[in-house]
């Protein structure tokens, strides 16, 4: 529980496990998300962190353990379910539609439809420029193709297409990865911009500054097993350069099944 609200985790995910061809994924790995949260998720590749995402967004269905989401169990077994929880996934390809707008992104696969049967353009560039302008007010490029907007921008339309449809956790992959010191605070920002809404944020990030910038939490994983949790400030980060690379848990972190003695 949130000490300081008693409210349960937005998501807890207790014991997964997760194998492939006889070689654990993932093993008895749990972590939990609180509203207005992040938690960075680090670990090498093939760590297993980026498995266990995928059981929670419904790309893989787990062998083992149990998912909760506002204190109930949570049956995910595959992507629509998780839409249905409120949960949305950032991939590092963002996944737009580079030919189109930001409102036919935005859209996409879920258009308005007028009485006549025509796309209703005037109603979701409408609910774009309202979501866009409460995300980031600074944004006028609604007319353009995305593929014309800096990686910044693009991936602002890729949040923006998530809280649409009232997302409450989402899922960010790398979301700074190739995008210079500019972009990257752009991001930055709309993290911050999300948090104070109250939406929980799963990050995978190779970048431990954008970690200890961003992130209230990290949890390390390391041969499929989680080494520790620990809040970013009873941690620096040489110490978690160690969880990942060593899988030693260091004295503010407290450790988990895969943490080295």
């Amino acid at each position: 529980m949130n000490a300081a609200t008693d409210a349960p985790p937005l998501v807890d995910m207790k014991h997964i496990s997760i194998s492939f061809g006889g070689i654990h994924a993932v093993d008895d790995a749990s972590v939990d998300l609180f509203p207005g949260q992040v938690v960075a998720l680090l670990g090498h590749n093939g760590a297993g962190k980026s498995t266990l995402i995928k059981i929670l967004s419904g790309a893989y269905q787990r062998d083992g353990g149990e998912i909760f989401v506002d204190g109930q169990p949570a049956t995910i077994a595959n992507p629509r379910d998780a839409k249905g929880y409120g949960i949305e996934t950032i991939y590092q390809t963002l996944a737009l539609a580079d030919n189109v707008d930001t409102a036919a992104n935005l859209y996409l696969g879920r258009e308005l439809m007028t009485s006549w049967g025509t796309l209703d353009d005037v109603a979701m560039e409408a609910s774009a420029r309202e979501v866009m302008g409460r995300l980031n007010p600074r944004f006028q490029r609604f007319k353009e193709p995305v593929k014309a907007l800096s990686g910044g921008q693009r991936q602002s339309v890729a949040i923006a297409r998530a809280i649409l449809f009232n997302a409450r956790i989402l899922i960010m992959d790398e979301p700074t990865a190739a995008l210079g010191p500019e972009e990257t605070a752009q991001v930055a920002e709309l993290i911050l911009k999300l948090k104070s809404e109250g939406i929980g944020i799963f990050l995978i990030s190779h970048d431990i500054h954008d970690v200890f910038e961003l992130a209230d939490r990290v949890a390390v994983m390391k041969n499929g097993q989680v080494v520790g949790h620990a809040k970013t400030q009873d941690v620096d980060e040489d110490e978690v350069l160690g969880m990942i690379i060593l899988g030693k848990c260091p004295p503010g972190a407290t450790p988990g099944p895969g943490a080295v003695n």
